[in-house]
């Protein structure tokens, strides 16, 4: 496995496990090649022990005192509600005129995951991005933006908008069955999303409109994936899949605002972003409407005439607010881990390092030396990710390009907490659309390089299935 590194301790952990499971000799030979994870700190020194709806919320343990205000003015912009201009809060007015949420925590419930919408509820924390597949001059926007932006639409849909001003249009939702059957005869009903774009207010839209679905993902750990070196993620990519393992990992290269450059792309669900401070400055701008330095520019098209509407002022959001969301959003802990002693879940982790899970959801990481941000610094992480783009087959496909990732290709989410998800969001869903309603559902829909993992889960027997998700949720 390239890039992997074992210690001493973890081959004699991997050993005397393999003895105490009676597990085949072909595991054995996986785990004292793996990484398994011999500490509960999954992130490190600033792991907290929060394990109830708040668990996602927490400032990083070793976060030092001096900083914990600024933790917390980043909190309030990030949880509280912005409202349409001109306002007497006039720190946080200028909302819209064309949004789809009116505050971060309205996508990002508890710093944790969306939900697709219920019935036929307005969606807030899924949303769709939109686009245009790219012709032979469109290079220049494809480096700068990733995506070829719908004439009078732009690159994602907003669903609501300020009074006098009409959303774009209406999303709406639906599934059906799909049931798929496991070696043992057990069925596992899957759904499969179709959505529709109705009732569009700008004109229509193209025939070769290409959309995506995508669900707010959670905010836990961005901070220490963020000083990773760049080195130690390119070590795991192997777009030309030269070691013949059927895993291909590649980095996504794009556009850095800040330094005006393409680098390594690490956040959003195709790694579509470079840093934390774009993320999120892309957010306000593509989600609520709101302008920064950063990003100076909404999704508004020119057609849609919202320079007719009060704005918040020149940006909407101001460099300092600006500081104290990125420092928020970056300094937010992971939970520990749970239940690591028992053997149902030791037994689990290695199942999922023998079926190849671990090829792409790589257990661990060190971050760099930062003077910057010492409490991040030189810190041994488990996020369960490469960070990485993998084809991940048809069934979840969205087929829109964004920068070099291809329309069947998305980044390894990290696994760090997810077995708390739905103790946040009791509606989060999984995957970058949450079609899938358990961990189990989320597996089975894996394909592509991830085909043979999912083909070697559907051939457990029910006991080692039961103790694979058992180890995730212990994450």
């Amino acid at each position: 496995m390239p890039g992997a590194s074992t210690t001493d301790s973890t081959r004699y952990l991997a050993t005397s496990l393999a003895t105490i499971l009676a597990v085949s000799p072909l595991v054995a030979a996986n785990a004292q090649t793996s990484d398994f994870q011999t500490t509960p700190m999954t992130g490190g020194d600033g792991s907290v022990l929060q394990f109830d709806h708040n668990a996602y919320s927490l400032p990083l343990r070793n976060l030092p005192m001096s900083d914990r205000l600024d933790f917390s003015v980043g909190n309030s912009f990030f949880r509280n509600p912005w409202v349409v201009a001109p306002a007497s809060t006039d720190a946080r007015d200028g909302l819209g005129p064309l949004f789809n949420t009116n505050s971060c925590q309205g996508c990002h419930l508890k710093d944790g995951r969306g939900n697709p919408p219920a019935g036929d509820e307005r969606s807030i924390s899924l949303f769709l991005r939109l686009s245009l597949p790219a012709g032979e001059k469109d290079a220049a926007i494809i480096e700068h933006t990733g995506t070829v932006p719908v004439p009078d639409y732009g690159r994602q849909l907003q669903t609501a908008a300020i009074p006098g001003a009409s959303p774009e249009a209406d999303m709406q939702l639906s599934y059906h069955p799909r049931e798929v059957e496991l070696n043992d005869g057990t069925f596992v009903e899957l759904r499969v999303p179709e959505y529709r774009i109705d009732n569009p207010a700008y004109g229509e839209l193209p025939d070769d409109l290409l959309t995506s679905p995508r669900v707010a993902p959670p905010m836990i750990g961005l901070g220490l994936l963020e000083v990773v070196t760049e080195d130690q993620i390119l070590a795991w990519a192997d777009p030309n899949d030269e070691d013949g393992d059927g895993i291909s990992g590649r980095a996504n290269r794009v556009w850095d605002l800040r330094s005006e450059s393409t680098v390594l792309g690490r956040f959003g669900w195709k790694a579509g972003e470079p840093t934390i401070e774009q993320q999120s400055l892309h957010a306000f701008a593509g989600d609520m409407g709101l302008t920064s330095t950063l990003v100076p520019k909404t999704d508004c098209m020119p057609d849609q005439a919202c320079g007719e509407f009060t704005n918040g002022g020149s940006p909407e959001v101001s460099d300092k607010i600006a500081a104290f969301i990125t420092f928020y959003a970056g300094s937010l802990a992971v939970p520990q881990r749970r239940s690591m002693d028992e053997p149902e879940v030791q037994q689990g982790a290695r199942t999922f390092s023998d079926i190849g899970c671990a090829a792409c959801h790589r257990p661990r990481m060190t971050t760099a030396e930062s003077s910057e941000r010492p409490e991040l610094a030189a810190q041994t992480i488990w996020p369960y990710s490469d960070l990485l783009l993998h084809d991940m087959g048809e069934p979840l496909a969205d087929h829109r390009p964004e920068f070099q990732a291809t329309g069947t290709e998305w980044r390894t989410p990290p696994l760090w907490g997810i077995g708390l998800a739905q103790q946040i969001n009791p509606l989060a869903g999984f995957l970058h659309d949450g079609r899938a309603r358990s961990l189990e559902e989320a597996i089975l829909w894996h394909a592509g390089e991830a085909e043979a993992a999912t083909t070697h889960y559907r051939e457990l027997p029910e006991a080692q299935r039961t103790a694979l998700i058992r180890f995730l949720e212990s994450l």
